[in-house]
């Protein structure tokens, strides 16, 4: 009873699928930043609201340099719709589309794009 394989296997086997993986997930990244560059505008949810964002310290910011606070949880995405860490906001002023929990914390923030801005918010 042989319990060797007939045709050894090649050495870069198990490196293949990682390489199509990898590929995979750069043609997303590729398509991701495309749809961008092509100006498309995100939906937003219809209790939005439009407001200047200043992080200050977080969870403390500023909403139309009034104080406020992030929620527990609260997600930041950028113009390209992935999520940015508050910390890495602070400081600088940015015009956002927002949502808040029903305690009045914002819970959901999108920074705008220049498109996205010159629309208004029904």
């Amino acid at each position: 009873m042989n319990r060797c394989r007939a045709t050894p296997t090649p050495f870069w086997f198990p490196f293949q699928r990682s390489a199509v993986t990898q590929l995979g997930a750069l043609a997303l990244c590729v398509a991701s930043f495309s749809v961008e560059a092509q100006g498309m505008v995100r939906t937003f949810p219809a209790r939005a609201e439009r407001a200047v964002l200043q992080i200050t310290q977080p969870p403390e910011l500023l909403l139309n340099d009034q104080p406020g606070r992030l929620s527990p949880g609260a997600r930041i995405r950028g113009t390209n719709n992935l999520v940015v860490m508050s910390a890495l906001l602070i400081g600088q002023k940015v015009e956002v589309n927002l949502v808040r929990e029903p305690a009045g914390e914002v819970h959901e923030v999108w920074i705008l794009t220049d498109a996205e801005a010159a629309l208004k918010l029904p």
